[in-house]
């Protein structure tokens, strides 16, 4: 039940974000919560994780989607969890009645996400503390939705950007699935790096590969056809 001051906290954040918690995660790095425009949002130093339907780099590429070609009741596989704003913002935005694995290797992003997301959906969630590059290696389910937004700080590991990374994702995606891939391509060499990277390595496991460029971002598709309006 909503108290006099939490109806206070969400019509200040409108006018300036209102800090709620921070604490300790890997690598010493501080996660912040704050209530930013009525949303819950997930931040480090560089980076936000999560930002409830506002986090604009999964929102636009669901929007690019032709969900047509997707199952009604897809199983999604959710790489890096955050603050669980993939699964909600899937929920609560484009009311999808999926099911959900997520991995998540930092057991801080997996309490708070536990305290502020989680509680606020219905969908099934079942939440992996694990590195994702040791997870799809072993992992023996099929998904219909991979996507992969694996990020320490403003950082992607070296081992999420592996071909046989890749291969592995490949290997888990059901017939007439798809990948999202949440990119860096904010700076001149992270451009060139990105397109390094789908020339040399994701192009190469997923050769009918489509992107949409997001404000400091490039979301990757496996498979352009599945997209809307192309």
């Amino acid at each position: 039940m909503k108290t006099l001051m939490d109806w206070f906290k969400k019509y200040w954040s409108y006018i300036s974000p209102v800090h709620l918690e921070s604490i300790q995660g890997l690598e010493n790095q501080t996660l912040s919560v704050y209530l930013s425009n009525g949303r819950y949002q997930l931040t480090t130093e560089n980076a936000i994780y999560s930002y409830d339907d506002l986090y604009d780099n999964f929102s636009l590429a669901f929007e690019k989607l032709d969900w047509k070609q997707l199952p009604e009741k897809s199983h999604v596989l959710v790489l890096g969890l955050g603050l669980g704003s993939i699964p909600y913002m899937l929920e609560k935005k484009f009311k999808k009645k999926f099911s959900y694995t997520a991995i998540e290797f930092d057991e801080s992003v997996i309490f708070l996400a536990s305290k502020y997301t989680i509680p606020r959906m219905k969908s099934s969630i079942q939440i992996i503390c694990r590195d994702a590059a040791s997870h799809v290696m072993e992992d023996e389910d099929e998904y219909d939705i991979i996507c992969i937004d694996v990020f320490l700080d403003d950082v992607i590991p070296d081992s999420i950007s592996e071909i046989k990374f890749l291969l592995n994702i490949k290997c888990l995606l059901s017939p007439d699935g798809i990948v999202i891939f949440n990119r860096l391509n904010r700076e001149r060499d992270e451009k060139n790096h990105i397109q390094k990277y789908i020339d040399q390595v994701f192009s190469s496991v997923f050769p009918d590969y489509g992107s949409i460029q997001v404000e400091g971002n490039c979301m990757l598709f496996s498979d352009k056809s599945k997209l809307a309006n192309t």
